[in-house]
């Protein structure tokens, strides 16, 4: 076994980012360590975060997490055409239509034309639907005071404005997202 594979064998979910970190400078002087930490921290962090939400919360309910994003979307802005839930849950209108294929078929979610636009499909959560979403998103709530709870109320609010500042800026270079 060579010296890398060795290392390899130590390395854990959080200490790869010191060693690809540190990797990656060596390798390519000149790279900006500070921007490559902050980026891998966050998505791990993201991912992190939503995995537990999806495993504890999410999951035993039967839900995927776009599962729930699709009806958190249409609990909050319905009745709403399906291209909007698209965009306000970052999924494609692709997933969204299958999702929602599945969440009628659940007796969650029900579909009928627009009024105003015979193409366009307006969404609304049934009664059974709204009972499920309040309930999940009252125990999802839970969690995230769980997740949060580790730092203060005004470590809160920094790390909020902090994570706006870094998305408003991403306008400044065109970054790519799902609308």
């Amino acid at each position: 076994m060579n010296e890398e594979q060795s290392d390899a064998e130590h390395l854990h979910f959080w200490s790869f980012i010191d060693h690809a970190v540190d990797r990656a400078a060596r390798e390519l002087p000149g790279i900006d360590p500070l921007a490559m930490r902050l980026v891998l921290t966050l998505h791990r962090a993201a991912n992190m975060l939503v995995y537990d939400l999806e495993s504890t919360v999410h999951r035993p309910r039967g839900w995927s997490w776009p599962g729930f994003r699709v009806l958190f979307a249409i609990w909050l802005s319905g009745p709403v055409e399906s291209k909007k839930v698209a965009e306000l849950s970052g999924m494609s209108r692709a997933a969204v239509s299958a999702l929602v294929n599945t969440l009628e078929r659940d007796g969650l979610v029900s579909k009928e034309r627009a009024a105003y636009d015979g193409r366009a499909v307006q969404l609304s959560l049934t009664e059974a639907g709204l009972e499920a979403i309040t309930t999940a998103f009252r125990a999802h709530n839970e969690r995230e005071q769980e997740w949060a709870g580790s730092l203060s109320e005004e470590e809160q609010r920094t790390l909020v404005d902090l994570l706006g500042k870094l998305t408003a800026h991403s306008s400044h270079f065109d970054a790519r997202h799902r609308v």
